[in-house]
């Protein structure tokens, strides 16, 4: 299910950065547009307020700050409950 969420995203993305190019049916480029970036406000919102988690991914941190931009709490998230479940165990 976490798969599927992150390929919306990147849809949504992607299309959003196609209708600057190509008009896209029903006028539905400027929407695309407002929704990305209010999603990418958001997560950044998100990546402030969870980096505690963030920076607990095994790997750089830039490259999961990267994810978290990207996915928001689709990244952070599963980092967040190993580490609880780390601390239960």
């Amino acid at each position: 299910m976490n798969t599927y969420f992150k390929a919306n995203l990147l849809a949504i993305y992607a299309l959003a950065l196609v209708s600057l190019f190509i008009t896209l049916p029903w006028g539905s480029g400027p929407y695309l547009q407002r929704i990305s970036v209010a999603l990418f406000a958001v997560h950044a919102l998100e990546t402030i307020v969870a980096f505690k988690h963030v920076k607990s991914y095994k790997g750089p941190v830039l490259h999961s700050i990267g994810l978290s931009l990207l996915y928001g709490l689709l990244h952070w998230l599963p980092l967040a409950k190993a580490a609880k479940a780390k601390i239960g165990s």
